[in-house]
């Protein structure tokens, strides 16, 4: 099996590049309206962000720069497959404005669009990340009644392309062999993801290169978009990222064997990407490693209970719980071949250690 992986740097209000109902499934996540961070950036695509944030009338600040964000969610709307899938992780923002502090919901903005716009909207998920500061109590401290609740999570925000589900032939091989297991399934689709936590990433000034360096907090980690990729994809399939970053979710794709897109205004980023291409193999393996490892644990745990799984697995010879996880198969990486900024990455069987 082989995978192509595309990479764009241009602003993909505009992705030519991409024939309409073609993408299988897009996991992305943009800048947030109303964080400060990413003030410069909005403004540099609408000067009259800048005038409303300086002139503190908030909420024209945060519809101008949606409205922004929406040139990107259109074209995502031409580009998807009808019953195909869109995960977007995106926070709100808390921001005081004129000495009043207040929350923008942009999770809402963002669900409100999709709507409108022919998607139907599928139940969300939330996950918990870590507070930059160690005091939480922001307000009036100890004393009622003006303390302020602190922000800690973030929206995985799921939609799909019109009422009918992406159908796939009964016997479709590559939709079995993508198959996750029982527990997974059972974890992965909960509402909730307590598991996971954001990290710490240094990088370049997102204007421009300018010598500096800022902290990105908290940015999504690998095992989000992989998730996600394993939950609502198959083998072969085309993701999109229009807000691609450092590359997470592209290097998911590779580990998860599906097709990518992508596309970023600022090629600074492609340096940090390459080294995390450098590590794929490691990863890729360090992945199928531990869910094969974490399956059997499961299933020792199941039978511990006097409970006796009534399958097996068709290519690896161990228990599973249902009649759909038999023909599971994971890929391990061979060889990573680069021209220009398209990757294509071939694969083998993963065997077990």
């Amino acid at each position: 099996m082989e995978t192509v992986h595309k990479i764009f740097f241009k602003n993909s209000s505009r992705m030519y590049e991409i024939e309409s109902n073609s993408i299988d499934l897009v996991v992305t996540s943009p800048p947030y309206p109303m964080i400060e961070m990413w003030d410069s950036l909005f403004s540099r695509l609408n000067k009259r962000i800048q005038v409303a944030l300086q002139k503190g009338v908030g909420f024209n600040a945060f519809n101008l720069m949606h409205a922004e964000l929406e040139k990107v969610w259109r074209e995502v709307v031409r580009v998807v497959k009808p019953g195909g899938i869109v995960c977007i992780n995106i926070g709100d923002a808390t921001r005081k404005i004129n000495n009043n502090f207040q929350l923008f919901p942009n999770h809402v903005r963002t669900t409100t669009f999709f709507q409108d716009n022919g998607f139907v909207v599928l139940p969300s998920i939330l996950w918990r990340k870590p507070t930059n500061s160690p005091n939480k109590f922001l307000g009036s401290g100890m004393l009622p009644t003006n303390a302020y609740i602190t922000l800690e999570h973030e929206y995985i925000l799921i939609f799909r392309k019109g009422d009918e589900k992406r159908i796939l032939p009964p016997a479709f091989e590559n939709r079995y062999n993508s198959a996750y297991f029982w527990e997974e399934r059972n974890k992965w689709f909960s509402d909730m993801w307590l598991d996971l936590k954001g990290i710490f990433q240094k990088m370049n000034n997102l204007i421009g290169s300018n010598g500096k360096i800022r902290k990105r907090s908290a940015a999504f980690p690998l095992k989000l978009p992989y998730r996600l990729i394993n939950m609502f994809s198959i083998y072969g399939d085309t993701i999109l990222d229009p807000f691609w970053g450092t590359g997470t979710t592209t290097i998911a794709a590779m580990v998860s064997g599906r097709n990518s897109v992508a596309y970023e205004i600022n090629s600074e980023f492609l340096e940090t990407f390459k080294i995390e291409l450098k590590a794929l193999k490691n990863t890729s393996q360090s992945i199928n490693n531990k869910r094969i490892k974490d399956h059997i644990e499961f299933i020792k745990s199941y039978k511990k209970k006097g409970k006796d799984p009534k399958y097996r697995s068709n290519i690896y010879e161990f228990s599973v719980i249902t009649k759909q996880e038999i023909e599971f198969l994971l890929y391990s990486i061979k060889k990573i071949i680069k021209n220009e900024n398209i990757f294509t990455i071939f694969y083998d069987k993963y065997e077990l250690e």
